[in-house]
Formats: structure tokens, C-alpha cells, sequence
């Protein structure tokens, strides 16, 4: 058997991960700025967070959901405290679209409605209805399409308006990424995720916060919708959440009651998945990580705008876009090859840096001095 083709492979072979570097299978050592799509949070191979694994292990890896499990009572506790959301509900499952997917259903079971509305440049994940509030039809395949889904305009708060205005009492929910991720790096205003609010609030429309990316302290708060001083309904997260291990969830407000068979997963909140979730907060909370995110994320942003190569820099902490003009569209690729740097893209020409929560100001620079020989 041979694997499905369907990602393009970089010819590098990772054998080695500590901290903000890992080694290839040749010994080459790489400053790692990407953390595989942002999920490194607290570093690769934190000793406290295998060690925490490796204990768990040697007790119970995974029973299902039909008992009780104290560590899932335990990580929703650890998440109410450090996110600030202490009344919140806790559903745990496996990764980004599912936690999208299950915000999309809990809502429309909430309200019984069925319209939803995104907005363009939105990436919110590839199974059904998280790919349908996808803004990339490449990836929508025709039994993922749907009439339900209206795509509007981002940042546009006349659109929205008009739209609620017309279909309002149809309109389910309103999903949105506090800074979009796969879609460049743009920030959603403050203004528009309060009217986004008190449009929900008059409609009775429920305000889907998407984390999967942007949360999990990267912006320098919890979650980067709570820069605009408003609270979702729902919060959907992933990526940091386990630090490599595939765990996910959904933060629901208290105003959603739940009914036995709502909602269910077998592999999600199992013992293992909790252990890891619970040692990426305790590192988090120990070595305050939410606030380095934020001061050496500013640090590289104000560097990063001196360069008048640059068409612009946008992104909150740890969370950054650089935005390249044409006839620098090969830097991200010698960044890799040339300086041995990891970082990401999204098209056409914008760089995205997504490191571990614990970068350090010594490794900011190392990426400045390698960033400003190529754009010369």
C-alpha cells in the first residue's frame, strides 16, 4: 500500500525536537518558528509534558466516555481558570474541524435554525460542515455543499447588518477566527466582533468563536476574540491545546443546556489526550506564557515594520503575518534551505510565524538576521 498523495513533502526528515529546534535525520539543526500549524505551544519535548504523558501511560491510556474520568472534570477546571471562562461548559473531542463541527451543531440544536453565516478568507476545517464555512471551494467537495452557509464580506459591518436585518430570525449562528490563519493573517476588528455580538444578541443568533489557531494564549490573550471585549457563545480550539497530541474542545457558555446524547465522541477527553491538555496549561500558567507570547510576539512585529522590503506586518503576539511583495516570494523557501528556519505561508506571499508560546528574544533575532539578508 502507498500513501494517498495529497500533501506536498518538503525533502526533510525530523528525527530530533526540543524546545524552539529540532534536527533532521542528517543532524541538521532548524529553528522551528511554525510549530506544525501552530501546535507546538509550549515547546517541542517539554520534559514536564512527557513526563506527565509517559506517567499516565503507565496507568490507564484510554477507556471511553462510558465512565467516569477525573481528568476531564480536572482540565475543565485548569481551562476555566487560565482562559477566565469559569462557567463555561467543557466538550472535549479530537481536533479543529470536529470542534467546529460539534459548535455548529450544539447551535443549531440551541435555536433550531439553520443558516450560518462566514466570511471570506475563512478556513474553519476540511470535514462537512466545517469545510462548507470554508472559504476555498477547491476543498468543498459537491456532498459537502450546502445553501445553508452565506458568506460575507470580513470586517464588514454593513453587510452583516443588512444581512441580519433580512434573515434574521433564520440565521442559526455566525462563525468567525479572531485573526484568520490559513486566510493571511487578518485580524477581525474590535467594532466588528461587537456587532457580531449584539447582532447574535438581538437575533438570538449564536456567536461562534473559532480558536482553533489564533487561541490558546498566542495572542497574548486567551483567546484572541477577548481583545474586543465581548463574550462568544462558543469557543472552539485545537492546535496548542495538546502540544502535538491530537486533542480538542468547545468552551459553551452556561446559557446551553445539555441533554444526554447531544453530542459524543470515542476518542475524545480520553486519558491520555487530558494529561497532555493539562501539562500544556500547567506550563503555561508556571512559566507565564501567555504574556511572553505577547512581548516577544510585539518585539518581532515593531522589528519586522522597519523593513521597507515589507508590504505590511499584521498578526497579535505570537500569531504574525508578513506580507512579501512579488520578486520576494522566494524567501520563505531560503528561510528553510538556506538558513535552516521553519515557518509557514498563506497565498499569495505572506509568511505566517506560529512558534511555541516560550520563543525567546535570542531566537526572534536569529530569525530578524537570517530575514534581513534575504530581503536586502
Amino acid at each position: 500500500m502507498q500513501l494517498f498523495d495529497v500533501y506536498p513533502l518538503n525533502d526533510i526528515e525530523i528525527t530530533k525536537a526540543s524546545g524552539s529546534n529540532v534536527w533532521d535525520a542528517n543532524g541538521q539543526q532548524y529553528l522551528d518558528l511554525y510549530g506544525g500549524h501552530a501546535v507546538i505551544s509550549i515547546g517541542h519535548t517539554n520534559p514536564h509534558y512527557v513526563s506527565r504523558l509517559t506517567d499516565q501511560l503507565s496507568k490507564v491510556g484510554f477507556y471511553s466516555n462510558s465512565v467516569k474520568i477525573p481528568l476531564q472534570v480536572q482540565l475543565a477546571e485548569k481551562l476555566g481558570e487560565v482562559s477566565g471562562k469559569k462557567d463555561f461548559q467543557l466538550f472535549l473531542c479530537n481536533s479543529g474541524a470536529e470542534a467546529n463541527e460539534n459548535a455548529l451543531k450544539l447551535a443549531s440544536f440551541y435555536n433550531g435554525r439553520k443558516k450560518v453565516i462566514a466570511f471570506t478568507g475563512a478556513f474553519h476545517g476540511r470535514t462537512s460542515l466545517a469545510v462548507a464555512v470554508t472559504d476555498n471551494p477547491k476543498i468543498v467537495a459537491p456532498v459537502n455543499q450546502t445553501e445553508n452557509v452565506i458568506f460575507l464580506p470580513h470586517n464588514n459591518e454593513v453587510a452583516l447588518e443588512e444581512t441580519f436585518k433580512a434573515q434574521g430570525n433564520e440565521i442559526c449562528a455566525v462563525i468567525i477566527e479572531g485573526i484568520q490563519g490559513v486566510g493571511g493573517i487578518k485580524e477581525a476588528s474590535k467594532n466588528f466582533l461587537q456587532k457580531i455580538r449584539s447582532l447574535c444578541d438581538e437575533y438570538n443568533a449564536v456567536y461562534i468563536a473559532d480558536s482553533v489557531q489564533c487561541g490558546y494564549g498566542r495572542t497574548g490573550l486567551f483567546y484572541s476574540h477577548d481583545w474586543a471585549g465581548v463574550e462568544a457563545d462558543v469557543y472552539t480550539m485545537a492546535k496548542g491545546m495538546g502540544n502535538g497530541f491530537p486533542v480538542a474542545g468547545i468552551a459553551i457558555a452556561p446559557k446551553f443546556k445539555p441533554w444526554h446524547g447531544e453530542l459524543g465522541t470515542t476518542f475524545g477527553g480520553n486519558h491520555l489526550a487530558c494529561a497532555a491538555a493539562l501539562a500544556v496549561l500547567e506550563v503555561m500558567e508556571k512559566d507565564n506564557l501567555i504574556k511572553n507570547a505577547e512581548e516577544v510576539g510585539n518585539y518581532l512585529i515593531t522589528e519586522l515594520k522597519k523593513f521597507e522590503q515589507v508590504k505590511e506586518v499584521r498578526g497579535r503576539g505570537l500569531m504574525i503575518g508578513i506580507e512579501l511583495p512579488e520578486e520576494l516570494a522566494h524567501v520563505k523557501k531560503e528561510l528553510l534551505f538556506k538558513h535552516f528556519i521553519f515557518t509557514g505561508e498563506a497565498k499569495p506571499n505572506v509568511i505566517r510565524l506560529l512558534p511555541a508560546l516560550n520563543l525567546t528574544k535570542a531566537h526572534a533575532d536569529e530569525f530578524l538576521g537570517a530575514f534581513k539578508k534575504l530581503v536586502k
